[in-house]
């Protein structure tokens, strides 16, 4: 395997609004995996969904299929490539990180009752060890977000509680951007 820094130019027209969301050049494996890891995560929370009216279903399988999308698609190759090219800096990470408090938003709003302690305790974690993950040496970045994901983790099981059926929530919003998305990690091409 080789390694391969530079990404694709994304297409023209609908296939290069996806190339720059998912990364351009992408292989039929990683979209294969981007396509069915978010289905299988949508499916299994409409099947366990514990009795939540018609809008907390569709908010938490909505939240499932792209936490467990975007979990997938920030680590593959050409997401790598794509959102750590040249001019996507720490001005750029955060702006992603910070639009996601949007989900923690709807989330609070739909299944805690709009709580705001919740969502600035859960938010204000996730800019503050982004902010870290992106501000320290390229080689220190893993093992400082692999331990900010495992405080993150303890937080959610004792600290930022959710409603049961829920649980999952807060450990794969975290996984999916301290982990997948923030680290930059050499995007291997598939051999030839």
């Amino acid at each position: 395997m080789k390694i391969q820094w530079q990404p694709t130019a994304p297409r023209s027209g609908w296939q290069g609004n996806i190339d720059r969301f998912i990364g351009p050049g992408a292989s039929k494996a990683e979209a294969w995996l981007q396509l069915v890891v978010p289905l299988l995560a949508a499916i299994s929370v409409w099947i366990w969904a514990p009795s939540w009216g018609p809008l907390q279903l569709l908010l938490a399988i909505v939240l499932a299929a792209d936490l467990a999308g975007g979990i997938v698609t920030n680590a593959t190759a050409s997401a790598k490539r794509w959102y750590h090219r040249p001019g996507q800096g720490k001005r750029q990470h955060m702006s992603f990180i910070a639009l996601h408090f949007i989900q923690l938003t709807l989330f609070s709003i739909v299944f805690m009752d709009f709580d705001l302690a919740w969502i600035a305790a859960s938010g204000g974690y996730l800019l503050l060890a982004s902010w870290t993950i992106v501000s320290v040496p390229l080689y220190l970045q893993r093992p400082i977000a692999m331990t900010l994901f495992a405080v993150s983790v303890m937080l959610s099981e004792y600290w930022l509680t959710v409603p049961a059926g829920l649980e999952w929530f807060l450990p794969l919003f975290y996984l999916k951007l301290l982990l997948s998305h923030l680290l930059k990690e050499a995007p291997f091409s598939p051999d030839s």
